[in-house]
């Protein structure tokens, strides 16, 4: 019995580390690729660097973007932070 608890506590810890921090982030992921997949033309995004601007084009693996003030930017789609909601 005094060997498996060295064991059972090894396992224990593992879980707890699981639960805390590893499902946590792997459900964000996936919330985040599902958003990324969603974007169309014409969404208002908020990029990862903090700019606000609409989506004017998109393709596979980059996105075209509108400032308010006409400049038109291309990023990649994985700079994408959110998506406004009006």
């Amino acid at each position: 019995m005094e060997a498996i608890m060295p064991f059972l506590w090894i396992i224990i810890m593992f879980a707890i580390f699981y639960f805390l921090l590893i499902r946590p982030q792997q459900k964000r992921q996936k919330q985040v690729k599902q958003m990324q997949d969603n974007l169309e033309k014409g969404n208002d995004i908020i990029t990862i660097g903090g700019l606000h601007a609409k989506i004017h084009a998109l393709d596979e693996g980059t996105i075209v973007l509108i400032t308010p003030e006409g400049t038109k930017l291309t990023y990649d789609r994985n700079a994408i932070r959110e998506v406004k909601q009006d």
